[in-house]
């Protein structure tokens, strides 16, 4: 893990850092799921990150293209009830 963040090309260590070392420890996370999960508790959980994580898209993509069109706290606002209602959404659809 040293190494992944020693490799990092940014000018910015710390955070290229941490950015480079999520997936890893991810994949060290999913290791322990997968060891300590019953198969139907594994994939509930997989599905709940898969839908949180399209998510975060929505809302960093949401406050970036209404950011343009409106000021940032109302950008900010916008793009967390947009991504209210997904969550929302989503649950019902899948539920």
């Amino acid at each position: 893990m040293l190494l992944a963040a020693v490799l990092s090309n940014s000018k910015y260590l710390f955070l290229s850092g941490v950015i480079t070392l999520l997936p890893i420890l991810t994949l060290l996370n999913l290791r322990l799921q997968v060891e300590n999960m019953s198969e139907e508790a594994f994939h509930e959980t997989q599905r709940n990150g898969m839908i949180g994580a399209i998510g975060m898209v929505i809302l960093i993509v949401g406050i970036y293209l209404l950011s343009g069109y409106y000021k940032p706290a109302t950008a900010v606002l916008m793009g967390l009830c947009i991504y209210v209602i997904y969550m929302f959404g989503s649950k019902l659809i899948v539920a």
